[in-house]
């Protein structure tokens, strides 16, 4: 799976966990240059709070278009630190 937004792969794995139709990808899988971290934060009654980043592509950004749990419950342990997208980042296969 990528996720691509603006023409540039921001994730690129074979080994992603889908949860809710959301691909989670492994952290070592992300290209981190074009993430910058946002104090925005939602919580999920099973999986716990999320925090998010906003995407920069080429002097444009897309604010909170990727999420992650750092700390989730028990129940979504295994996406721990994966990133998830939405707000137009494509995943494709």
């Amino acid at each position: 799976m990528k996720a691509k937004w603006n023409g540039v792969v921001l994730a690129d794995s074979d080994d992603t966990v889908v949860v809710e139709g959301n691909h989670y990808f492994p952290p070592d899988s992300v290209v981190w240059e074009h993430f910058e971290t946002t104090d925005t934060a939602t919580t999920c009654p099973w999986k716990g709070e999320a925090s998010y980043y906003t995407v920069l592509v080429d002097g444009q950004s897309n604010r909170d278009a990727a999420w992650t749990y750092h700390a989730p419950k028990d129940a979504a342990a295994e996406i721990k630190d994966h990133l998830a997208f939405w707000r137009g980042v494509e995943v494709v296969d």
